[in-house]
């Protein structure tokens, strides 16, 4: 029997439903926040691939990061997802927030990611 979509995932297929529609072409830059951590990755939906990924469970940033719950850890993502972006050759996206609000957290990582050259 087919399991009922909760809201959370209602969202989620709705905004990323909204950002395929305006993408042209472009990269998405996913965010995913769990309780503890923050994850990013640059998405190629055309192609299917990943094309940089960053999340504070790297050991490098393990050792630098209290927690991986804070904004400054969401900013020192953006930051990294962006240079990765840059290096693969990336610099347009469109950002995909996974349903979340934008605020705190996600809010820090898309500014720092747009401080660190990715443009949406």
């Amino acid at each position: 029997m087919a399991e009922k979509k909760g809201a959370e995932d209602r969202r989620k297929a709705r905004v990323r439903r909204a950002i395929r529609k305006a993408a042209n072409g472009r990269p998405r830059l996913s965010v995913f926040r769990s309780s503890k951590q923050i994850y990013a990755q640059v998405i190629d939906d055309e192609r299917g691939v990943t094309i940089a990924s960053a999340s504070t469970l790297e050991k490098d940033l393990r050792a630098k990061l209290k927690t991986g719950a804070t904004v400054e850890a969401a900013q020192e993502i953006g930051k990294l997802v962006a240079e990765r972006a840059a290096k693969a050759g990336v610099t347009g996206v469109v950002f995909d927030r996974g349903g979340y609000l934008y605020h705190g957290r996600v809010k820090a990582l898309a500014d720092a990611a747009r401080e660190g050259g990715l443009e949406f």
